[in-house]
């Protein structure tokens, strides 16, 4: 019998988008699964939308307050019963093969944490033209450079790793995941094209330098403790590593 897979989606204001993200679920050809959506307080037809959809392994969290994603991700990871971990973010898709590859890829070579390639789409679901790799293993020391993975291509063994829980960071916080999960095992990189993220006008990958800046410091200074200088030094790795990710690790393709 397959073992269950739990989907980590925190969701906030996405109407928009959530529907084709369940449905990029549902489409999965691996059947064992439980999506777990928190909502954080959405202000649009978010709930509306998520509540039409039957299917009982979609389990619906409706936070009381406006949490955030980090405190969101938390709590469904708390809240999960699988053997592995996903992470699908509310906007973004899955190709219809996705969890099999991955728990395939995962069990064949004994990995218990790994990531896969992924593509760029707008807001209307149109290929931007670019697709996403990294590096065929990420060590502890290259995730301290850059994070390489996307949080929706990431898998990881529960049973191996044990409980994550990170700190209440307002941005980066899937990094400080995956810097918790890398200090268990490595991450292996399963080469094939799997996923769609979806770029959106505001978000923290569209934000001033600065702005990347400021929430790069504040992951390795109060997410991982760092003192000033040595979150200074993360800092710029970061900065830099992110350009070479650029020039080796992105790729335009025809659309």
């Amino acid at each position: 019998m397959s073992e269950l897979v739990s989907i980590i989606t925190p969701s906030f204001n996405t109407g928009k988008f959530i529907s084709e993200t369940i449905e990029s679920v549902l489409k999965q050809s691996y059947k064992n699964w439980e999506m777990l959506i928190v909502d954080d307080c959405s202000t649009d037809d978010s709930l509306e939308i998520i509540s039409s959809f039957s299917d009982e392994r979609i389990r619906l969290i409706v936070n009381e307050t406006n949490r955030g994603a980090a405190l969101s991700r938390n709590f469904a990871i708390k809240e999960a019963k699988g053997k592995w971990i996903a992470f699908l973010d509310s906007d973004d898709l899955w190709h219809q093969t996705k969890l099999e590859k991955q728990v395939n890829f995962m069990k064949k070579n004994n990995y218990h944490f790994s990531y896969t390639n992924y593509i760029e789409i707008d807001e209307t679901t149109r290929p931007t033209g670019k697709t996403v790799t990294g590096p065929q293993i990420v060590t502890e020391r290259s995730l301290n450079n850059f994070c390489y993975q996307g949080c929706l291509t990431v898998m990881y063994d529960r049973e191996f790793i044990g409980l994550i829980q990170i700190k209440n960071l307002p941005k980066n916080n899937d990094y400080a995941l995956w810097l918790m999960v890398i200090k268990k095992t490595d991450c292996h990189l399963l080469p094939e094209t799997l996923a769609s993220y979806r770029k959106r006008r505001g978000s923290i990958s569209n934000h001033s330098y600065i702005k990347l800046i400021e929430h790069h410091y504040y992951l390795w200074k109060y997410g991982e403790e760092k003192n000033s200088f040595s979150a200074i030094i993360f800092t710029m790795r970061n900065l830099i590593f992110g350009i070479m990710k650029k020039m080796n690790y992105v790729r335009k393709i025809a659309e």
